[in-house]
């Protein structure tokens, strides 16, 4: 981790606003967190644009207050940006926090652009990854050439008002300061969000039948046609001996996966689909958690709970995915794009299916090493200034 810089507030209790992208993000990824400041005494306003009332108890439940305001996920409406960030100034200058914490690309970029024009006196941005805009394919598009520019340029000028910045890998760290989006004195750079360790339990080894797992939103540049290519490759030798199975919902990005190709790899009987699932559930019944993503990843989350629940990783070697694995350890590192080679790594576990309780046992070493949650908060709430004193 980069050396922190000394910290940002220093009123004893502060008003916090979290500004992020979707309820359930919030309540899913932010819980811990809120908890952990909110336990300092500090308040927390927690925003998002699609709240459901069962959300909101929850949230309410953790201590937070939330509240709605407007945000296109995905639109690149300039028109309709605009008009958000002005609802959302207001919206901040009503309230008066003290700091803003905004997490997800858009709620970066005008969230830290309307707290700055709402006065707020202390902005931190949390970079997850630098996702869809920043993911290197030589066939880009030019709507993802074009979008990466975009997205250069609006980091860039958000990112100058916020005085300290998170991101979880140390190749983000390095694009932000060598594009010139951000100086390397305001990041700090996480090992991940990490995860409840005390939650995300070990269970007993899944040997047969030999069950491997990828959860991710079902978009392409989560390697799930690769997935399914090498489940091919396997399935042709092993039959149905092997599952394998895709957790995750239909997503609304350029890049998601249709409905109909889903339901044809079920029907053609390569893979189980049971859509948007519990995870502990699913992990537990995992032998091996595959996520061959060239989506530019922070730390995949899903990668850290199958971690904490001692599965074994098969992933990519890319920024934000080869944090998870030390290969030969606790899994596989294999090329991105590459069936082949992923089903070959897949079948390193057929062939010696001992490997899935060693390696599982390591893989719950480096999520206790690693991914504690609560280690991971108290490094951002040092460096946001609101440790107890």
């Amino acid at each position: 981790m980069h050396e922190q810089q000394p910290q940002t507030a220093t009123k004893s209790h502060m008003c916090i606003a979290i500004i992020g992208n979707a309820g359930g993000s919030m309540l899913n990824f932010r819980a811990p967190l809120i908890q952990d400041i909110i336990a300092l005494g500090h308040k927390v306003l927690a925003f998002a644009p699609d709240y459901d009332d069962d959300t909101k108890e929850k949230l309410r439940e953790v201590g937070a207050v939330p509240l709605d305001y407007t945000l296109s996920r995905t639109g690149l409406n300039p028109f309709r940006d605009f008009s958000d960030i002005v609802r959302l100034r207001r919206e901040l200058e009503g309230i008066s926090p003290d700091m803003t914490l905004s997490f997800s690309i858009k709620p970066v970029i005008y969230g830290t652009i309307a707290a700055r024009m709402a006065n707020t006196r202390h902005r931190v941005a949390l970079i997850e990854g630098l996702g869809y805009a920043f993911t290197r394919d030589g066939k880009s598009s030019l709507k993802r050439r074009s979008v990466g520019a975009l997205a250069r340029i609006l980091y860039r000028l958000s990112l100058t008002f916020a005085e300290r910045i998170f991101v979880l890998n140390s190749d983000d760290f390095n694009d932000l300061v060598d594009m010139r989006i951000a100086p390397a004195n305001k990041i700090t750079v996480l090992s991940g969000i990490g995860v409840e360790l005390d939650k995300w339990r070990p269970a007993p080894p899944v040997l047969a039948p030999i069950t491997f797992t990828l959860a991710a939103r079902l978009i392409k540049d989560k390697g799930v046609i690769e997935f399914v290519e090498a489940a091919r490759i396997i399935k042709a030798k092993q039959g149905d001996n092997v599952r394998f199975v895709l957790l995750g919902q239909i997503d609304t990005n350029p890049q998601a996966i249709e409905k109909a190709t889903l339901d044809k790899w079920v029907e053609e009987g390569i893979v189980e689909w049971p859509g948007h699932v519990d995870m502990r559930e699913w992990l537990a019944k995992t032998s091996v958690f595959v996520l061959p993503s060239y989506y530019r990843e922070g730390v995949p989350r899903s990668t850290q709970e199958a971690m904490a629940m001692a599965r074994p990783i098969v992933t990519t070697d890319v920024p934000g995915c080869r944090e998870t694995v030390i290969d030969g350890r606790n899994g596989f590192l294999v090329p991105p794009r590459d069936p082949a080679l992923l089903a070959t790594a897949m079948e390193r576990f057929i062939d010696e299916p001992q490997r899935i309780t060693h390696m599982g046992i390591e893989s719950r070493k480096m999520a206790e090493e690693r991914f504690n949650v609560k280690n991971i908060n108290a490094i951002m709430i040092a460096a946001m200034g609101l440790s107890a004193r």
